[in-house]
C-alpha cells in the first residue's frame, strides 16, 4: 500500500498506465511487450567477450570504466577488475556485505565505491583492496560519485553526502524535502566542472560546489502535474549527462531538455517521459520512453529527430549513442541497435534472457551492458 514517503517500484507505476495488475505484461493485456520483427539484412553484431556475476535481484548495477578496465559488482558482495578489451578478470574481492548500488569509480581508476545494505558506503583501491567503511543516513540505490578526491552518495532520503576520499570523513551535506512518492530507482550523480549535478524528484537538478557543497543552482526541468500524488510523480530518471556545456536531463511524466551547465539557464524543453535515463551525443538527445519508443532530439533547440515505436512495453534500458548506432537493452536480454540518423532498428544481439536496466557503457570499439541476471557482456557491429 503506497503511503506518504513511500518509494515505489516500477511495477506499480504500471497501474497508472491503467494496467489494473502489478504485472502489467499478461497476453491478454493491450501493453504487452512488441513482438520483435525478423530482420532480413541486419548489421552484424557479435559478442566480444562475456562474464558472469551474481544476480542483481531488485537492484540496479551499472558497469564503470576507468584505466582501460572495466568494474562490476553484485548483490552477493563481489566486486570485480575486468580488462576492458577482453573482458579476463584481473582482481576479484569480496566486500563481506551484500550490495545495493555500483559501481562509482575514479578516473584514474585507483578508487572505486559501492553501496551495501542498510546504507554503508565502502571504498577499494585499484587493487580491490577495503580502504573505509561510513554508515549513509539511509539506502543507497544508485552508484556513488567518485571525483576531485571526494565520493558522494544520495540516499533514498534525498540527502546529499560527500566523503574524503582518502578517510571517509564527511565533508558536507545537503538534504532537500522528498515528495510523497518517488521512484525507487535512484537517480544518479555527476562530478563536472567543479560541481556535482544531483537528480532530484520533483523534476529538479541540483548542482553543488564539490568542495563545500554549496549549492550553484537548483532548477526544474519539469514540474509535476495531476490530481493525484501518482500523476504527479515526475522524478528526474537515471543520471543527468553531461555534454560540452550542455547539462541534459530526462523526468518521469515530465519533460527532457538541455540546461547551461554553469548557470542551469534551460536552453530547451520537450514533453517526454522516461524512468531510466537517456543518451547524448554531439548532435542528438536519445531517450527510451516508458512505454517502449526510442526518440531522438537536436541537441541543439531540441527538434524532434525521429522516433520508433517498433520496441513498444519492451522496458527499455537508457540509451546510448554508439558509432553510427542507438543501442539499448530490453526484459528480455536483447540489445537492439537503431539507426542513429532515422531510428530504424538494423541489428540486435541475445544476452542472457533477463532485463537489462543498468545505463549501457561505451568501451572503445564495444559497448557493454549488465544484465540483471549477471552478465555482463561487450558487443560490438561490425
Amino acid at each position: 500500500m503506497l503511503t506518504t514517503r513511500t518509494v515505489i517500484a516500477l511495477g506499480v507505476l504500471a497501474l497508472a498506465s491503467g494496467c489494473g495488475s502489478l504485472n502489467p505484461f499478461k497476453k491478454e493485456d493491450k501493453f504487452a511487450p512488441a513482438k520483435l520483427e525478423e530482420l532480413k539484412s541486419g548489421v552484424p553484431a557479435r559478442m566480444v567477450w562475456k562474464h558472469s556475476t551474481s544476480k542483481a535481484g531488485a537492484n540496479v548495477f551499472t558497469p564503470a570504466l576507468a584505466d582501460n578496465s572495466v568494474f562490476v559488482a553484485d548483490s552477493d558482495g563481489v566486486i570485480e577488475r575486468l580488462d576492458a578489451a577482453s573482458g579476463k578478470v584481473q582482481w576479484r574481492s569480496k566486500t563481506g556485505a551484500d550490495l545495493t548500488a555500483g559501481v562509482g569509480v575514479s578516473p584514474d581508476g585507483k578508487l572505486l565505491a559501492v553501496g551495501a545494505v542498510k546504507g554503508q558506503l565502502m571504498a577499494f583501491d585499484g587493487s580491490g583492496k577495503a580502504l573505509w567503511k561510513v554508515q549513509a543516513s539511509s539506502e543507497i540505490l544508485s552508484a556513488p560519485a567518485v571525483g576531485n578526491d571526494v565520493v558522494i552518495v544520495r540516499t533514498v532520503d534525498n540527502k546529499v553526502t560527500a566523503y574524503d576520499a582518502a578517510d571517509g570523513k564527511k565533508r558536507w551535506f545537503i538534504q532537500r524535502v522528498t515528495p510523497p512518492l518517488t521512484l525507487r530507482n535512484m537517480p544518479g550523480l555527476v562530478i563536472a566542472n567543479n560541481n556535482v549535478y544531483a537528480a532530484q524528484p520533483a523534476g529538479r537538478i541540483l548542482a553543488l560546489a564539490l568542495s563545500n557543497g554549496v549549492p550553484r543552482f537548483e532548477v526544474p526541468l519539469s514540474e509535476p502535474r495531476g490530481a493525484t500524488e501518482l500523476e504527479r510523480v515526475s522524478d528526474i530518471s537515471g543520471t543527468p549527462s553531461v555534454y560540452e556545456q550542455d547539462l541534459c536531463a530526462v523526468s518521469y511524466q515530465g519533460k527532457v531538455g538541455c540546461m547551461d551547465l554553469n548557470t542551469g539557464v534551460a536552453r530547451w524543453t520537450k514533453p517526454a517521459s522516461s524512468d531510466v535515463g537517456l543518451g547524448v551525443d554531439q548532435r542528438f538527445v536519445f531517450v527510451s520512453d516508458e512505454k517502449g519508443a526510442v526518440q531522438a532530439f537536436a541537441r541543439e533547440g531540441g527538434a524532434s529527430a525521429w522516433k520508433n515505436e517498433k520496441l513498444a512495453y519492451r522496458r527499455l534500458s537508457a540509451p546510448v549513442s554508439y558509432g553510427r548506432f542507438v543501442a539499448v537493452g530490453d526484459l528480455e536480454g536483447y540489445v537492439h541497435f537503431l539507426s542513429r540518423e532515422d531510428g530504424t532498428v538494423l541489428g540486435r544481439i541475445s544476452t542472457d534472457g533477463s532485463a537489462i536496466k543498468s545505463a549501457p557503457l561505451l568501451s572503445g570499439p564495444n559497448v557493454i551492458f549488465q544484465t540483471q541476471n549477471g552478465t555482463v557482456a561487450a558487443i560490438a557491429v561490425e
